[in-house]
């Protein structure tokens, strides 16, 4: 089920996937006159939900790509701490508190070197 949102929602981030919505969108809108608006409204509200959605698949995507990209440098790095990989699975309350304690120690460090 993953394989096919994730494919439904590249297609539709895509111009051919948007011009197909907005063509749905225009025949819908054209059935108004013929007395059809419980459907024109029914579609245009599953249009909406399925562009939120796409919206939420892409930026999820997004996040999940930039934390490994974060993590790669953390692990190429000597000089940094490998416990804060794969921080974003941990309860939010750790993350606020692990978070805390890093920028108290970046403000000791630039008090130190100032």
């Amino acid at each position: 089920m993953n394989k096919l949102l994730f494919a439904v929602a590249e297609f539709l981030s895509r111009p051919p996937g948007f011009y197909v919505m907005i063509i749905a969108m225009a025949v819908s809108t054209a059935l108004v006159p013929f007395g059809l608006t419980n459907v024109v409204t029914y579609a245009l509200s599953v249009a909406a939900i399925i562009i939120t959605g796409v919206v939420l698949i892409q930026g999820y995507r997004d996040t999940a790509a930039i934390h490994a990209k974060l993590d790669e440098i953390i692990v190429a790095l000597n000089e940094t701490r490998n416990d804060v990989v794969g921080l974003e699975h941990a309860d939010p309350k750790e993350i606020k508190a692990r978070l805390a304690q890093v920028e108290a120690e970046a403000v000791e460090l630039s008090n130190g070197s100032g």
